[in-house]
């Protein structure tokens, strides 16, 4: 990319020269979604949709198979992780606040059309899982109930699924239906029903956290039982207790139903973090030192532990708490995935010729038709897959979504000032028009991007390039700069600098996931301290060292926004790390999945790009139809193949 195209890389042109696109983007009926999340329904929102598999079932799983004890070291890692993606969707979310799509809206503006659809084919992945395993692991807490009553019929009756999972679970698929017609009715009744299932689990926990002190051994902590399957094991739970920080993300993909996203979003992901790692903690140290990690039920573990102890009214107790957490954990994972696909199909990238899928209800003001399609899909994933194999496949999507999002944070910070003339500060403002692209995203201009122009004068000790480091080495600061080749108050970003900031940030991508591959798949060397192989390690921590120091030198853009990520750019960059080490850190028949996945994906963008480059711009044969193959199944739901 030469330095000249910098700018494009964040800003989109129209469609086939289509000037339409500066006219507020409707969906097909010309509704909108409701304006009428507060930021304690956020909050709620998130909270509710990881604290329930989370607590309820992922604790539990990752004990016994993966980390004992060790589990609380587990959750400290992921939750370690999420935090540092956590403030770069958070500076998102007050850049491009009146917004659906999340993650995938985010890189449709920064990096372009081929990330977005890339992202946001992950995210539909990433909920579509999350919704199926909430409604398996509701049926194998009312199997675990019923004293496995279910379970045991359904093998007799239907037989089970070589490969697939241990039977056919048709409770979860009419789990999964009923709380898709409860999110196609509105978001005010989603909403309200999830608040009040939430108070409800919080009851719960602090009776768990009561009841449970009385039954505490601390043997089952000694003696070495607090790792027993090591570091290795800690970290590759890690990789899976991440799952259960997926809370801001679906925050952030209500941007254009909250009430005040500019300060809502930022709360609201940060209050949802610190309430999950509080709870999982919590309930994870109650549960190993209640139980031997090797003897607790990985379906329904925190019910169990009371039955262990023979104190089997609080069993009842907490499976009021199980229905309520992970239903809402359920519905929680199930409302963001039709506002993805209502960003992406009415921008265009996910099935243009069948725009139905951005329709928005004038009635109950929810894009309808995609909680349809997106109900049925996870239905289906819950009847044929197994839990556990559902909980791995989550993790990994994420944690794409969430070191795309820090790289385009860095990205983002680091370009010129290219847009229309604004203050500083300035918010979106009237009505809701689009000149980058995205349909679904207000913009100000014909040359408007997310890089605000800001007031020069105001480029002061207070701007990201002197802040925190100031207050951290104090007045030895400003030396330090100079001797360090920093930039000065007055330096600002240009293209040859944006360009030079892409480039290095792509290298640090590259050189961190084969980084990170070494340190997994040669552990065996470095442990034997093999003179290359330590060598190899030390040669690219340097790499990547030199690299982040580049970018350090390059200046930032002066826009202020109510919320940025600190410490620029070490947060995004070890964001970065952690999410590629803890994805490597997954199962191989996890990524053959997600690359399976990808790979669908990409063959129809192939196929677009071939099919539609002679009659369209090349800016946009990426975003033609590229679902010709799956578009049938949704067809033939409708009735027309």
């Amino acid at each position: 990319m030469a330095p000249s195209t910098t700018s494009n890389l964040f800003l989109n042109t129209s469609r086939n020269g289509d000037s339409t696109l500066g006219k507020p983007f409707q969906s097909t009926q010309g509704a909108r979604l409701a304006k009428v999340l507060t930021t304690l329904d956020l909050i709620s929102l998130g909270v509710g949709s990881c604290v329930g598999t989370g607590m309820y079932v992922v604790s539990g799983l990752v004990a016994k198979e993966m980390a004992g004890p060790g589990v609380i070291v587990s959750f400290i890692i992921a939750a370690v992780a999420s935090i540092l993606s956590g403030v770069c969707y958070a500076e998102f979310g007050v850049r491009v606040p009146k917004t659906t799509g999340s993650a995938y809206t985010y890189s449709y503006v920064t990096v372009g059309e081929f990330v977005a659809f890339f992202i946001g084919w992950n995210l539909i992945l990433e909920y579509l899982i999350g919704t199926a395993a909430g409604a398996s692991a509701l049926s194998s807490m009312f199997d675990s109930l019923a004293n496995h009553t279910i379970s045991r019929w359904m093998i007799s009756s239907v037989g089970t699924l070589n490969g697939l999972g241990s039977y056919p679970d048709l409770l979860a698929l009419v789990i999964a239906v009923i709380v898709t017609i409860i999110v196609a009715m509105g978001v005010k009744n989603s909403v309200g029903l999830n608040n009040v299932l939430n108070v409800i689990n919080l009851a719960v926990w602090i009776f768990i956290m009561i009841a449970g002190l009385f039954y505490i051994k601390s043997d089952n902590w000694a003696e070495g039982q607090f790792l027993p399957f090591g570091w290795p094991g800690v970290l590759k739970g890690a990789a899976t207790c991440f799952y259960a920080f997926i809370g801001f993300d679906i925050i952030a993909t209500t941007g254009e139903e909250a009430k005040n996203p500019n300060t809502s979003i930022p709360y609201a992901i940060t209050a949802s973090l610190v309430t999950c790692l509080t709870a999982y903690v919590s309930v994870s140290m109650i549960l190993t030192l209640m139980v031997p990690y090797d003897a607790i039920d990985t379906e329904s573990p925190l019910m169990e532990m009371f039955a262990v102890h023979g104190f089997y009214a609080a069993k009842f107790i907490v499976a009021i708490g199980s229905v309520a957490g992970l239903t809402v954990s359920l519905l929680g994972s199930l409302f963001p995935m039709p506002r993805v696909i209502y960003a992406m199909a009415g921008d265009g990238l996910l099935f243009r010729s069948v725009m139905f899928l951005s329709h928005v209800s004038s009635y109950t003001e929810t894009p309808v038709v995609a909680c349809i399609v997106s109900g049925f899909l996870a239905a289906l994933l819950s009847l044929l897959v197994s839990l556990r194999d559902l909980i791995e496949m989550m993790s990994i999507g994420t944690l794409l979504a969430y070191t795309l999002v820090s790289v385009c944070v860095l990205l983002l910070r680091y370009q010129p000032e290219t847009c229309s003339p604004g203050s500083e500060g300035e918010e979106f403002s009237g009505p809701p028009t689009n000149t980058c692209g995205a349909k679904n995203l207000p913009s100000l201009g014909d040359n408007e991007m997310l890089i605000g122009k800001s007031d020069k004068s105001a480029y002061n000790v207070n701007h990201p390039n002197y802040g925190t480091l100031k207050k951290l080495i104090g007045p030895r600061y400003y030396t330090m700069r100079i001797h360090l080749g920093l930039p000065g108050k007055m330096d600002r970003p240009t293209a040859a600098t944006g360009h030079t900031v892409t480039t290095c940030v792509l290298l640090l991508f590259v050189l961190m996931f084969i980084f990170c591959s070494f340190i997994i798949f040669g552990a065996d060397y470095i442990s034997e301290q093999s003179w290359w192989a330590v060598l190899l390690v030390v040669l690219m921590i340097l790499l990547i060292a030199v690299l982040v120091f580049v970018i350090l030198q390059q200046p930032e853009n002066p826009k202020k926004l109510p919320y940025m990520a600190p410490c620029l750019p070490f947060v995004p960059a070890f964001a970065m790390l952690v999410n590629i080490y803890l994805m490597l850190k997954l199962s191989t028949v996890t990524w053959i999945r997600f690359a399976v996945w990808c790979f669908v994906g990409v063959q129809h963008i192939h196929s677009a790009f071939s099919s539609h480059s002679s009659s369209k711009p090349s800016h946009w044969a990426g975003a033609a139809t590229w679902g010709e193959g799956i578009l049938s199944v949704f067809l033939a739901l409708e009735g027309k193949t």
